[in-house]
């Protein structure tokens, strides 16, 4: 009887809900399709890409500065030039540098007595630690100690000598290069998912922490160059010379800001923010692309009267987290009117050469506690959550179901995965803003310098873009309508988790588990999407008597589905 009356359930809640999957993104999707061609974002990347950029630098400063011509050209008016009825404004925002910022010029690691070099910068743009010294312009030549066990460091002499250590270098850097006065530091430490025995070349960027009175250099070393010191010290001793020339200069930090205001509810806004720093072209010259071509294109559309906003669409463009953070917290006012943060990192992907998915991190939902079924951690890894960590939301749905729309149009791959952290999304969410990552996951060249222009796609670029541009419209222009459609896409959501969820429980129960832990899974879901589908509510100004009536409906669905699993289990 109970099994016949779960079966009943689930069949209304698909006739109450199933029809209403498709709420109104089509005519964003017809607008946004043929505009959005990846031409620009793509541009951007291969111009972002050649630099070395890290806050302050020339390549992040360059950036920042292209963006803004991009801008003006599209329509944007600089701030302080701005009338009031100009909607479309960026600025520049410049702020003094704790530390001085640092970038590479050359170098060149040769073994003594061999013509080729062991790395070269030419060829592996990620060989010098961020915040490393120059050597003297001629170099310096001087023996290598291979230290297999930290703990040998005290035992030896390494005043004027390199250390090489397959690890990081942080945890012998105080010993060798403070206590011993070491020359500098030779590591290797690439992680298996890069797949350095494939990958030969790849060099994963290691930095220093910047400390001023600091005079040492660190390399880090590709698959290929650790095997071949490691064969020349099998021989006996080594002695290399190294050319390493950078620059460390005081700076300032730009962030570039671009606001379109709605028209409506000017204070309510949507934040995307990219990334500037990084040396990679998907990570995360990807992101600044994207971003950009968005923006010019929504200035267009404004300005050609194709579309209107209701709320105020803004892009920011900086360092990483930090801006983002700085944004949210500086400003009190603007951060309480912030509805929703989207970040945009590493989102250009040629899957077929870099592996791995795009993927929406969604905000912390329980996959984050108990990750099993068809939700699965990228090789980021995140740290198993807790229930109050939660984020119940009904942003998570809402894009998942635009970006796969958008991939069932162009035959592209949509996935998500559960929360992990460790990017611009996290200031929104820290400031209880709704807020989710953009990305992919696995990239075999991630952080190494083999991530450049030849693993990027235009297509990728283009559906990012296109799905990014026509939900912020959906959202930024959401009424009644949209709250209720939204909501319906909630409702068959919840639906379809609550019986996976089931399932994997009906089996863990029948593999010796105990129910009560089960049912503990199973409640942590129906909370979530209870509290989701409230959340619909922030989608009007003041939630309409008809909006109320449908989330109590959907609300006392779950319930009952929730209800009947239950009793099943137990």
């Amino acid at each position: 009887m109970i099994k016949k009356f779960f079966t009943t359930i689930i069949t209304l809640l698909c006739f109450a809900f199933g029809h209403s999957q498709k709420y109104n993104t089509d005519e964003y999707f017809e607008l946004v399709r043929p505009l959005y061609t990846g031409e620009l974002a793509y541009e951007t990347v291969d111009f972002v890409e050649d630099y070395w950029r890290v806050a302050g630098n020339t390549g992040f400063n360059k950036t920042v500065y292209r963006i803004a011509e991009k801008l003006e050209e599209a329509g944007y008016v600089l701030e302080e030039k701005a009338a009031e009825t100009d909607r479309l404004t960026y600025r520049i925002e410049k702020r003094p540098m704790e530390n001085p910022t640092w970038e590479p010029v050359s170098a060149t690691v040769r073994i003594e007595g061999q013509d080729t070099p062991l790395l070269e910068q030419s060829t592996n743009r990620n060989m010098v630690y961020l915040n490393s010294v120059s050597t003297p312009k001629e170099g310096v030549t001087a023996e290598v100690i291979y230290i297999k066990n930290p703990e040998d460091l005290k035992n030896l002499s390494l005043g004027g000598k390199i250390v090489f250590i397959e690890g990081s270098a942080g945890p012998i850097f105080e010993e060798a290069i403070i206590n011993q006065k070491a020359l500098g530091i030779i590591t290797y430490s690439n992680p298996e998912y890069l797949q350095p025995e494939k990958n030969t070349t790849s060099i994963q960027f290691r930095s220093f922490g910047y400390q001023e009175n600091n005079k040492a250099w660190g390399i880090a070393l590709s698959n290929e160059a650790k095997e071949k010191l490691k064969a020349a010290l099998e021989k006996g001793k080594v002695e290399l010379e190294v050319n390493i020339q950078t620059k460390i200069y005081p700076s300032e930090e730009l962030t570039i800001v671009a606001d379109v205001k709605g028209t409506q509810l000017p204070n309510e806004r949507l934040v995307f923010s990219a990334h500037i720093q990084e040396p990679g072209a998907n990570d995360n010259a990807s992101g600044v692309g994207v971003q950009l071509e968005m923006a010019v294109l929504t200035g267009k559309l404004i300005k050609d009267n194709k579309i209107d906003i209701n709320r105020t669409l803004t892009y920011l463009w900086g360092d990483e987290i930090i801006s983002t953070h700085r944004y949210i917290q500086e400003d009190k006012d603007r951060a309480k009117d912030i509805k929703w943060g989207i970040s945009l990192d590493m989102v250009g992907e040629n899957t077929a050469i870099t592996g791995g998915s795009f993927l929406i991190e969604k905000m912390p939902d329980p996959s984050a506690i108990w990750t099993r079924g068809k939700d699965k951690h990228t090789e980021w890894g995140g740290e198993v959550m807790k229930l109050e960590d939660m984020k119940p939301h009904y942003l998570n749905d809402f894009m998942f179901q635009n970006f796969k729309k958008q991939g069932e149009f162009t035959n592209w791959e949509v996935n998500t995965n559960p929360f992990e952290g460790g990017s611009d999304h996290m200031p929104f969410l820290d400031a209880d803003i709704p807020g989710l990552l953009l990305w992919h996951f696995t990239d075999q060249f991630y952080h190494t310098d083999n991530d450049r222009i030849n693993k990027v796609s235009k297509e990728t670029l283009k559906n990012v873009g296109t799905g990014a541009l026509m939900s912020a419209f959906t959202l930024l222009n959401a009424d009644t309508e949209t709250a209720i459609e939204v909501l319906n896409t909630i409702s068959v959501s919840a639906q379809k988790r609550m019986k996976e969820e089931f399932d994997l429980s009906k089996n863990s129960i029948e593999n010796g588990n105990r129910p009560a832990d089960e049912i503990k899974i199973l409640k942590a879901w129906e909370d979530w999407y209870l509290k989701a589908m409230e959340t619909t509510k922030d989608l009007e100004k003041k939630p309409s008597i008809e909006l109320v009536a449908e989330v109590l409906a959907a609300q006392n669905m779950l319930r009952l589905q929730a209800k009947y699993q239950i009793k099943v289990l137990r």
